[in-house]
């Protein structure tokens, strides 16, 4: 009895492009979120509570160091899918050079 094969399911991180991808969403949504909590420190900075601004600014800080941390690891993951073509492109080049050398 044959059992059909499944594609393997993807995620997010099935690869570095992928990877990416949802780097570059949180990004995103990251800013979206930035924008609407400075909206609220705008609007709490006119008499409301303090302990409330201050809760706000500290939101602030938090997503900014988020927001950092994702843009460093979109750059490591930019380096991680440069360093693969270039150890498949140097792979390539040597499977190529030893099927030459073999045919001579």
């Amino acid at each position: 009895m044959n059992v059909p094969a499944t594609p393997p399911v993807q995620t997010p991180f099935d690869s570095v492009e992928n990877a990416q991808t949802y780097i570059r969403l949180l990004i995103e949504a990251l800013i979206e979120a930035k924008q609407e909590i400075e909206d609220d420190v705008a609007s709490a900075s006119g008499g409301r509570s303090e302990r409330r601004l201050q809760a706000l600014r500290l939101v602030q800080y938090k997503l900014h160091r988020l927001e950092q941390h994702l843009k460093t690891s979109g750059r490591m993951l930019n380096d991680l899918r440069r360093l693969r073509r270039l150890l498949l492109e140097e792979e390539s080049d040597l499977d190529r050079r030893a099927s030459s050398d073999s045919a001579a």
